[in-house]
């Protein structure tokens, strides 16, 4: 699957890929980035989206159309499976679209390519979220902004959890004890689903290094896989399989949620998504016997940070329109607009103090999770060192590899590879 976007599918629990580090020090108005005109936008942009986004923005394309008279905003809306090859080849052959989605793990790889305008000065990247604006850093230099986000949180039945007396988790040991009271107290037959493997499963598993305080790269972009933190984070991660309180093997399509809603799996980590999927099959007679909780704390309590950035290209043919086609998505109000929209939850801090999301206590602690909240640094060949992740991690799960030498292993595998920077 494609970065940015990552749709749930019924019956798997599916994943946000996303690209950044924890603070970056790049800021907009960076090496290259050129101002941007006054005055109302003219002439006309191409924006190219994908997914439910390409099919739904053209409703906030119009209200920038009233707002800017003379201003006419094409969208062109490309499935998330043909996106990447798409935007290279347009890139390959200076035919770019002005404006783009871009899946975060793309960002990197384009900005190398010199394809990507720094984002100008009059975006203000403190009005993000850090881990979502530090999605859009490559070298020290913003080549967009983040355009939504998502993050994860630890889902559960409260009535389960009653019946076993525990307590949404506030430390590692408290996971533990949560996930086994689940199991041996609730009547669940899992405690807790993790993921065993297959694609995507270093999403899953990374809050936990970033809780033990392991990272992926040092500031100088070398990989760190093999840290003491590192292994500490994949002996924790594989405990749960060890204590038999999460299913070892691959879950069929629609075996979490329907084991969510009858009670088979007390809890398990994902993105705000699954609201609507858990609402959706649980129906009235979930109400009130589920909800969400903030990560489990070690050295600290971080999350995964996913979403989309929105990009424009040096071959813009009206870069000054492009960037403020950009910056009216970025609006607070818009960005509120759009979640009713479309369900994207906001990339700007002050769009949260809006009651649609301040009030409902689900989309809340989602908020006060993105405070806490990182994606993996921004390398052209994330893809690849992704793959590592996740074929080692299989194999710690599996016993087939002990956590220290699986961190060897990452280690040597995804420093050949480099960062392609």
């Amino acid at each position: 699957m494609v970065s940015g976007r990552w749709r749930a599918v019924v019956g798997a629990l599916t994943i946000f890929a996303a690209v950044g580090c924890g603070r970056d020090a790049g800021t907009s108005g960076g090496e290259g980035a050129k101002p941007v005109g006054e005055g109302a936008a003219t002439g006309e942009i191409t924006v190219w989206a994908m997914g439910t986004e390409g099919e739904k923005l053209g409703g906030l394309a119009q209200d920038f159309e009233a707002a800017n008279p003379g201003a006419k905003v094409n969208i062109t809306a490309i499935p998330w499976d043909a996106a990447h090859d798409k935007i290279s080849t347009a890139i390959a052959g200076r035919q770019t679209p002005d404006v783009s989605l871009v899946g975060t793990t793309y960002m990197a790889e384009f900005a190398k390519s010199g394809a990507l305008d720094p984002t100008p000065s009059v975006i203000d990247g403190k009005q993000f979220y850090t881990g979502a604006w530090d999605t859009t850093v490559v070298n020290g230099t913003s080549y967009g902004v983040p355009w939504y986000v998502e993050t994860r949180l630890l889902y559960y039945r409260t009535d389960l959890a009653d019946k076993a007396g525990v307590q949404p988790p506030g430390n590692w040991a408290d996971l533990t004890d949560f996930a086994k009271g689940m199991k041996d107290k609730s009547g669940a037959k899992w405690g807790l689903n993790l993921q065993a493997g297959g694609k995507g499963t270093w999403q899953t598993f990374m809050p936990f290094a970033w809780q033990a305080g392991a990272s992926i790269t040092d500031d100088a972009k070398k990989f760190t896989l093999d840290s003491p933190e590192m292994v500490k984070a994949l002996q924790y991660y594989k405990s749960f399989f060890d204590a038999q309180v999460t299913p070892s093997s691959l879950l069929r399509p629609g075996e979490l949620e329907q084991g969510f809603v009858d009670g088979s799996f007390g809890a398990f980590f994902s993105g705000p998504w699954h609201i609507g999927l858990i609402k959706e099959q649980g129906g009235a007679a979930l109400d009130g016997k589920w909800s969400v909780a903030r990560m489990p704390k070690e050295a600290n309590r971080t999350s995964f940070v996913g979403g989309g950035d929105l990009a424009v290209f040096k071959d813009a043919k009206n870069r000054d329109t492009a960037w403020k086609f950009v910056q009216y998505l970025s609006k607070p109000e818009v960005q509120v607009k759009w979640y009713g929209m479309v369900g994207d939850l906001p990339s700007v801090k002050n769009a949260w103090q809006d009651t649609k999301l301040s009030g409902d206590p689900l989309l809340k602690t989602f908020g006060e999770q993105l405070d806490d909240a990182k994606s993996p640094p921004a390398i052209a060949t994330w893809e690849q060192v992704a793959t590592v992740i996740d074929t080692h991690l299989e194999q710690v799960v599996k016993g087939v590899a002990t956590p220290a030498d699986a961190a060897k292993a990452m280690q040597s595998e995804a420093t050949s590879i480099g960062t392609g920077l």
